[in-house]
């Protein structure tokens, strides 16, 4: 089972990369006022037929090979059904796919967010060849993350080096914490 949001995100952005997406946008919003958290994966993969998409928060729907089991979707809705939250998923053959899933922010059983700049980190080294965009966002403090000004700086140096995954890494979070040292 997954314990924090931001392995969920991961998952989530995993199905958005074997969809085929090239750009994938991945939103976090903190509004303290109306006590939301919301989540949003945004990508321009294959997309699913509608049918799929009422099936997608089934456990036992799931498009993998290696098992029978899906437990991604229907967990995080569960989770966020159980803080007065919901999922909501968009999507359509060749349009891409939306997965909005939102939480009540002070519930006590609402799992922490988790570690939100190793996860990006994660999918911003581990596939160079989709363009991430990420925001984090608390009421109007915001935090955006674009690679595109990263992968155009290095110039073909590798993704992977250690001084990059460094600088990326201290970047996004000190991008987070600043937006949370402001809320």
């Amino acid at each position: 089972m997954l314990r924090e949001l931001a392995l969920h995100l991961l998952d989530i952005a995993e199905n958005s990369v074997a969809a085929q997406a090239k750009n994938i946008r991945i939103t976090i919003e903190e509004d303290t006022c109306q006590d939301t958290l919301r989540m949003l994966v945004v990508d321009d993969g294959v997309g699913m037929s509608p049918e799929l998409v009422a099936k997608v928060i089934d456990p036992f729907t799931t498009s993998r090979t290696t098992r029978k089991v899906g437990l991604g979707i229907p967990l995080l809705k569960a989770a966020a059904e159980a803080c007065e939250g919901w999922l909501k998923i968009d999507s359509a053959p060749g349009a891409g796919t939306t997965v909005e899933v939102v939480f009540k922010r002070s519930h006590i059983d609402r799992m922490p967010l988790g570690n939100l700049a190793e996860t990006f980190l994660t999918l911003f080294i581990c596939t160079p060849d989709v363009h991430w965009l990420f925001e984090y966002r608390i009421d109007s403090q915001e935090f955006l993350f674009d690679d595109v000004v990263i992968k155009d700086e290095l110039q073909g140096v590798p993704l992977s080096e250690p001084d990059v995954i460094s600088f990326v890494r201290d970047y996004i979070q000190s991008g987070i914490e600043s937006v949370k040292s402001q809320d």
